[in-house]
Parts: C-alpha cells; structure tokens; sequence
C-alpha cells in the first residue's frame, strides 16, 4: 500500500484548544480524503464513507454507534455496485451525503482514482494495466433494518456524481456528473434514470480559459412544488421542476455579488460564485448557503426570488485578517442543528506566528488546501441572528483535525466529521467526534 501524498505538520506555537477533538481508526489503513459522505440516521447512528484513491481497492461504508462507542464495516462501494470481479476501476468514493427516506438511505458513489492530463486531475482516459475505464457511479439505497443494499441505477458516459440531493416526498435523486456536469434525475417509484445533460458548459471536462466550469457541489429541493435548486460557476442559479423537459435559469437573481469576490468562472482553482452548500429550511421554508471562499452566509428564498446576506461566518482569526481560507473551494461541512435554529460550521482560521499570519500558495489548480490552517467550528443562531466562534479545534496529542469538509451533528450532543490524522505510521481520513458545546447536558439529580 502506497503512503499518501501528503502529511501533518506540527504546531509551530503551543495553543490551548476551545474544543478538542477523538479520532477513530474504522480499519481501513487506506483511508482517503472524503466529501460530504456523513449523515446521522433515525437510527442515532452515524453512517459515513471512506473514501479511496487507488485503482485496487474500492471506498469503504461504517457505521459508528455511539453507545457503544464503536465502529462497524458495513460494506466495500465496489462490490455493493456488483463490481466485484470486473477489473475496472472502482468505486472509490461517494462524495454525497445520505438522504433517510421510509426507513432507507439513499446515496450515490463517485471516481476516486484520477489521471493527471495537462496538469489538472481528470477521469482516467487510459486505465491502469489489466484494468477497465471506471464504469460510472451508481445510485444505491441501504435498508437501515436488513443492513442490505439495492442498486438502483447507473450513471452514463462512465462519469461519477459529485452532487446529489433527493426529494423526500416525490421520491427522485437529483445529481450533478463529473467531470462533464450532466444534471440526472432517477424516479425511485418508476425505475427510471433520465439525463437532462450538461448544466454548465464542459464542466470540469473543460479547457481552462474556456469552457471549464467548477461544478455545484450542493442543490436543494423545495418540498413545495419539488423543485430542485443548484448554482453555476458563471452565478447564475438554475432549477428544475418534475416533469420538466429541461432546466431552467432563474431570471431574477444571482450570486455575482460584489461581497463574494471577482472570479474568472472559466479557470479551475476556486468554485468561482457557486454556493458552495446549501439547505432547506423545513419550517422557515427557505434556503440558506455559504459562498466557499467569502465565507458569507445567506439566505435564499426561491419563491419570492430574494437574496440576502446575514453574515461572513468564516472564523475570527480570519474575519480579523480579511483574507479568504486555504481551503480552495471553501468548505462542506455546513448544517442546520437538531434544533432548526442553529447552522453548525466547521471552517478554516489563519495560524499566526509570532504575530504574523502564516501564508500558504497564492493560487491553487484544484479543490485542495494551499496551506496549512486551523480547523474552527462555528455557530449561528437564526432567530438571534447570533454568531459564535467556539475556537480552533485540536486532537489530544495536539495535532490539528486538517482536510475536513464533512459534518454530522446529531442528537446525541456530539459533532462529527472526517479528517486527516497520523494512524499506524501513515496519514489517514477517518471518524472524528466532538462535543456539541451547545448541547444542553443534564443536571445531576441530588
């Protein structure tokens, strides 16, 4: 097994941490980075993907039970895809989070094994000695009872889905492919997959400086009339409405916002003026999302087509310096609370050294970091419109949580995630809890 191509770096000044941070080693020594791939279930367990980058070995499902406190191997992404002995590349990734619906999880797999074409990490053109072209992503549902899976339809032109969002009440999965950017539909109750085709020009299938777009990594659905929402590159939004022949640009409002910052949509390194998460609102019935790399936070209401922002809810070593995070493309681990007051945000904050911010590269050709940052959670509290910093977060031995787009925050009073930490003597991505500090903790009887 290869060693990652990457490491930690120690702290460079002792810092005493707000929260801290238990990592768990599920078993899988391989462990890559993975996005959006957590979700707590009805259950009160959580389900999480690990994910993987090499053309052996397939991505990995657990579960985390937190009363027992354990981890549990669920299954391998490629055998679950009947992939098993088909010598292609695998499912190395699912870069979705899982949607519960009637007892039933639903999510998707994606590529996890690239090839580097003209500097840029693309869909493999030529496989590996011995190996097929990866075969496409697949649409998958896990039954939280039976603990079995059902294949439920694949993607086409053997590209992966990198988004993904579902309408509960009508029972569609929506998701955006990559590299091309095709926006797919799959009716659960008709069996039936339909590709509505490109959403923004080439997607990152594109030539840099011309039809390259970095792809929306987050849509949403209003449960009202089960239109599903996403963003583009250029800013402009787009939806969908069922039984639609194709999608369509929202004409009144965009995300080219002087506040967001001015970007080249047609060169790759940032997520240019998409959204870079976004939710639903079950009771406000209104959408709120977070611009990446701005870090500003806002609020969308689709049906009377208003946009506004409430607040730059980046960390406040990083409101201070007034520059963006490392994280290229902003961070995922963005989500409304059990409470459905409070959005829980799990960000970038500059490290300082003897009093200077530590800078990392200027620019970046992919969703990666450009330097090495602390990992802050953040909250906000709808009604109160307040904002609260809780501070940078830190393992035991010190070591800094790193490479964390994911978020999980359950009922159980704890937050999770997946992130980089050492294991064994090699750097891996696996479970991370943490205490919810906003978690009410019951008082001893006396």
């Amino acid at each position: 097994m290869k060693k990652p191509d990457f490491e930690l770096l120690p702290l460079e000044v002792p810092v005493k941490p707000s929260l801290e941070a238990k990592s768990y080693f599920s078993g899988f020594e391989q462990a890559h980075d993975t996005y959006n791939a957590i979700s707590a279930a009805s259950d009160g367990k959580i389900y999480y993907v690990l994910s993987s980058d090499s053309y052996e070995v397939g991505g990995q499902m657990y579960v985390y039970d937190p009363i027992n406190d354990k981890t549990e191997f669920i299954a391998d992404l490629t055998e679950v895809c009947g992939e098993k002995d088909a010598k292609a590349i695998p499912q190395g990734k699912s870069h979705v989070r899982f949607y519960e619906r009637e007892g039933k999880l639903y999510f998707a797999t994606h590529v996890g094994y690239y090839q580097l074409i003209s500097g840029m990490d693309r869909l493999p053109e030529t496989p590996p000695p011995g190996y097929q072209l990866y075969p496409g992503g697949h649409f998958l549902s896990f039954d939280l009872t039976t603990y079995t899976f059902e294949d439920l339809a694949i993607v086409p032109n053997g590209e992966g889905v990198v988004s993904m969002t579902m309408d509960r009440e009508r029972g569609h999965l929506y998701g955006i492919t990559w590299p091309t950017g095709n926006f797919i539909n799959y009716d659960i109750a008709a069996n039936k997959l339909t590709n509505l085709g490109p959403c923004s020009a080439k997607g990152e299938a594109g030539t840099p400086g011309s039809d390259f777009r970095s792809l929306c990594r987050s849509l949403f659905v209003d449960p009202k009339d089960g239109a599903v929402y996403f963003s583009t590159a250029e800013g402009d939004i787009f939806n969908y409405k069922p039984g639609s022949a194709a999608i369509k640009k929202v004409t009144d409002i965009d995300l080219r916002l002087d506040y967001f910052g001015q970007y080249d949509p047609t060169m790759p390194g940032s997520m240019g003026y998409n959204w870079r998460k976004i939710f639903w609102h079950p009771t406000e019935e209104v959408a709120y999302g977070v611009h990446g790399n701005s870090g500003y936070l806002f609020r969308f209401d689709p049906r009377q087509q208003t946009l506004e922002l409430l607040e730059r809810i980046t960390s406040e070593p990083s409101k201070k310096s007034g520059m963006y995070d490392q994280f290229s493309y902003g961070y995922l681990g963005f989500q409304l609370g059990p409470d459905l007051q409070t959005i829980y945000y799990l960000t970038g904050g500059p490290i300082f050294i003897n009093g200077k911010r530590l800078k990392g590269k200027d620019k970046i050709a992919k969703g990666a970091a450009k330097g090495l940052e602390n990992l802050h959670l953040i909250t906000f509290n709808l009604p109160r419109q307040e904002y609260v910093d809780h501070g940078p977060i830190f393992y035991e031995d010190g070591n800094r949580p790193t490479y964390v787009n994911s978020i999980a925050v359950s009922t159980d009073g704890n937050i999770y995630t997946l992130a980089r930490f050492e294991c064994n003597g090699r750097v891996i991505q696996d479970l991370v809890k943490m205490a919810d500090p906003l978690a009410k903790v019951a008082e001893p009887l006396i």
